[in-house]
């Protein structure tokens, strides 16, 4: 399943998500710190989804209340997980 979400509150705009049972196929960022959200990208890439929930949800970017990695536990529970 591919998923696409607009992100709230980061300097990344938008995320797309692959999952294929329960287990993260793809993720890719558009905006905010390219080198960064490439490397969060391949670091859960292959990752269950549930594990990428427990080490990233909660995270936060300065002062804000989110941040890219938190955006994408979002992006999950609205995919169902």
């Amino acid at each position: 399943m591919t998923y696409h979400y607009k992100t709230k509150g980061t300097c990344s705009t938008d995320i797309e998500i692959e999952v294929e049972d329960g287990v993260l196929k793809d993720v890719v960022y558009e905006g905010g710190c390219n080198g960064n959200l490439q490397g969060i990208s391949r670091l859960v890439k292959g990752m269950p989804v549930v594990e990428v929930m427990k080490r990233l949800e909660g995270i936060r970017c300065g002062m804000k209340t989110t941040s890219c990695p938190d955006q994408l536990c979002r992006a999950l529970h609205e995919m169902g997980y």
